[in-house]
């Protein structure tokens, strides 16, 4: 600590004047948060090991170069061992995004945003950050071979399986990993592998966006791996709908980079690295948990053993993500993970079966897309006047629905009284659509998601044409009994989708609740 901190003082010129130790996790290196007198802080990382932290450094400098979302490596010690970083702050995607673990895998509209802007930033770091790379920096090896996954197999095999004392013949399990090590690494790849991407690694800024740590163990190596490593960590609980999104998002965005496999052969390679994915990190949480006793690891083995229970079809109405052709090729891998699944120390929970709200649904369906030499269908008075500004109201019908001030004539007027009422609720009376526990009352009853499935739609082929013909004003307007909980819950999500997905300017007004927020015009 003492080399620490004279590092600090030979970079800043100073002392720190206060230094709080970081949680760890699961490795050997340690870190702290230095501050100044004038409160400006910094990460200080003091390492085991001076190869790992060579290749944290170079890859760090090397991203920063390509500008991809990395913390800036500010200063190394003279042996490598220590090394000072920019601090991100202290809100990782995985602290974001408790709420929706918390709720069994319920997660929100904004939690669902978080989780769609970290997923497309990825293949950003994989490609692009894969070009001009040394890979001979990397720790502890440069690539992605059968050696590596032959090690992890047996990671599992050592510090997860044999302790478990389940009867399994060895030299059959061994010939199913090594055919299964053979197809894991039968295509060539040229990409980053990140290794370790999950959500407590996602650290994110004041607008939510994702910036990457703890890539030091990356190397050459197949995309496929960390989007299995993020969907399918243990204690995301992520329902399968989100998954299903979250997939078609990465492989929207990977073919902004580069050449993308047909969606077939995509789905195909993705499942056998979440196989193997599951099994690495069952093996990890074998030794970190049974061996080193540490608590979150110990935990962490009955949310990765349901995992597991799925893949296999075990789980109760489980549909495995892997395809028949996957299952028939390891037979015997294939049965003593059923088995292994089936012992009584990993029985699941006898819990009472829950509704679920899997999030709004994507489809390759584009409703509305313009054509830049397209010209307007039509012709007034009002075209080319420009630039548009979208007005979206929540009001009570007992009220009666808002004046149209642009005297256009008011725009869309949808009624949400249709869809389940919290308000009918005590717990939910004082509060507004605005709140967390009515959000998830909504989302997790669905009703109101299936609704604006239906507005989205229609908002989107008239905004874009709003646009193409340079309007300048468009109205939408949400009523429910009280204006207070569905109506305002559909107005605030429809302007941040509008203005989220156009860029234009969107006023909010929650009539009832008094309440008025302005979205502004994004410029590109």
């Amino acid at each position: 600590m003492q080399r620490l901190n004279a590092l600090y003082k030979r970079w800043r010129g100073q002392e720190p004047s206060r230094v709080e130790k970081l949680p760890g996790a699961g490795s050997n290196r340690a870190y702290y948060r230095m501050v100044d007198s004038d409160g400006h802080s910094v990460i200080g990382v003091i390492g085991t090991s001076r190869d790992e932290n060579h290749a944290f450094v170079y890859l760090a400098n090397h991203f920063a170069k390509r500008k991809l979302p990395v913390p800036k490596v500010l200063v190394v010690d003279d042996d490598e061992l220590r090394y000072l970083q920019e601090d991100l702050g202290s809100v990782s995607l995985f602290d974001a995004i408790r709420g929706g673990r918390d709720a069994g895998g319920r997660y929100n509209q904004k939690e669902k945003e978080l989780l769609v802007k970290t997923i497309r930033e990825l293949p950003n770091i994989q490609i692009r950050g894969a070009r001009e790379l040394d890979w001979s920096n990397c720790y502890p090896q440069p690539e992605f071979n059968v050696d590596s996954v032959l090690f992890d197999l047996n990671y599992f095999k050592y510090c997860f399986l044999k302790p478990t004392d389940l009867d399994f013949h060895e030299l059959k399990l061994e010939a199913n990993f090594r055919l299964l090590a053979k197809d894991l690494t039968a295509e060539y790849s040229d990409s980053f592998l990140y290794r370790d991407f999950q959500a407590r690694n996602i650290m994110l800024d004041s607008s939510g966006n994702p910036y990457f740590i703890d890539f030091q163990g990356g190397r050459k190596g197949p995309f496929y791996y960390d989007l299995a490593s993020f969907l399918w960590q243990a204690s995301a609980k992520y329902p399968d709908k989100l998954r299903r999104q979250l997939i078609y998002e990465y492989y929207q965005s990977l073919s902004n980079y580069t050449e993308v496999p047909s969606k077939r052969h995509f789905v195909d390679r993705l499942s056998l690295f979440v196989l193997f994915r599951t099994l690495q990190v069952l093996g990890a949480y074998g030794f970190r948990g049974y061996f080193e006793r540490k608590k979150h690891f110990i935990d962490s083995i009955p949310p990765a053993i349901q995992n597991l229970r799925e893949l296999t079809g075990m789980a109760d109405s489980a549909q495995s993500p892997l395809t028949t052709n996957l299952l028939n090729q390891y037979p015997y891998m294939m049965d003593m993970l059923r088995r292994l699944t089936e012992l009584p120390r990993f029985a699941p929970e006898k819990q009472p079966a829950m509704s679920r709200a899997d999030g709004y649904k994507i489809t390759d369906h584009n409703p509305y897309e313009a054509h830049p030499l397209d010209g307007p269908a039509t012709f007034s008075k009002y075209d080319n006047k420009g630039p548009l500004v979208v007005r979206v109201f929540s009001f009570s019908y007992r009220k009666g629905i808002p004046d149209d001030e642009s005297g256009n004539g008011g725009g869309y007027v949808f009624d949400c009284r249709s869809t389940h009422n919290p308000g009918r609720y005590e717990p939910y009376k004082q509060l507004t659509g605005l709140d967390e526990p009515v959000i998830r009352f909504l989302e997790d009853d669905g009703e109101i998601l299936t609704f604006l499935e239906s507005v989205y739609r229609l908002a989107d082929a008239h905004v874009a044409r709003y646009i193409q013909r340079g309007f300048t004003s468009l109205m939408f307007s949400f009523g429910c009994t009280g204006g207070q909980h569905r109506s305002v819950y559909s107005a605030q999500h429809l302007a941040e989708y509008i203005n989220n997905k156009y860029g234009v300017e969107v006023r909010i007004c929650h009539r009832e609740q008094n309440i008025t927020q302005v979205l502004p015009r994004k410029t590109v």
